[in-house]
């Protein structure tokens, strides 16, 4: 395997929901509902959820991601042919609560006990990553949690991710960003970022500009590339 360093990282920029947080976890917390529904359901939900995003931000009318994820869980919803009472409140409030990836809180205490600087660049609003940090026990963790409503657009427009940049201050080529969704990475890394794309899911590569510096399967194996000599 080829070894990958990355020198120069100043700070660490992450992707909130399928990076950090796993947005499966709040159709399976509902699963004695769904049953065995609750993964068609969840695949749905973030397909419409993405393509919502996409749609408003081409078509000028954007709303924000709390509003996003409503619209899509209706419509997911509706396509399944589900209906029970206060399902839809209880999924949201959910969404709220979502569970980390097993490797995610060690790592990060790692790359903070490094001193590294870390950051979450999300499409949520301010008021579902808030949540979503305080519930997952990452108080504290982050120099800064940004939201793509300080921009009024989503990803991948290029001025969201010069949010970190500016509220780091430090230049787009001493952040490593780092997400599972392809499309974010390769965008990030066409902004200027130094980007590892996190591929849980075993997606195969995009056909867009531009190549992530490296892929990795989960974030468990980014310390060692950011500091190879702490490695034993």
């Amino acid at each position: 395997m080829t070894e990958l360093q990355l020198d120069g990282i100043e700070a660490c920029v992450f992707d909130a929901y399928g990076t950090l947080f796993d947005f499966n976890s709040a159709a399976l917390a509902a699963k004695d509902e769904l049953g065995d529904d609750w993964l068609r359901l969840s695949d749905l939900w973030r397909q419409k959820q993405l393509q919502y995003t996409w749609l408003r931000g081409l078509g000028g009318r954007h709303a924000d991601f709390w509003q996003v994820t409503g619209d899509a869980l209706d419509f997911s919803l509706a396509t399944l042919k589900i209906d029970r009472p206060d399902l839809r409140s209880r999924l949201m409030e959910l969404y709220l609560h979502l569970g980390t990836y097993p490797e995610v809180t060690e790592t990060l205490h790692r790359l903070k006990a490094a001193r590294m600087k870390l950051a979450i660049l999300s499409n949520g609003t301010p008021a579902m990553l808030a949540a979503v940090v305080e519930s997952s026990g990452l108080d504290g963790v982050f120099d800064a949690v940004l939201s793509v409503e300080d921009v009024g657009v989503f990803k991948p427009h290029p001025s969201v991710y010069g949010l970190a940049a500016d509220r780091l201050q430090v230049t787009p080529d001493a952040i490593c960003f780092l997400s599972s969704n392809a499309w974010d990475a390769y965008s990030a890394k066409a902004f200027g970022f130094r980007v590892l794309w996190c591929n849980r899911f075993g997606q195969a590569a995009e056909r867009i500009p531009a190549t992530p510096d490296g892929e990795i399967k989960d974030l468990s194996e980014l310390p060692p590339i950011l500091f190879p000599a702490a490695q034993a």
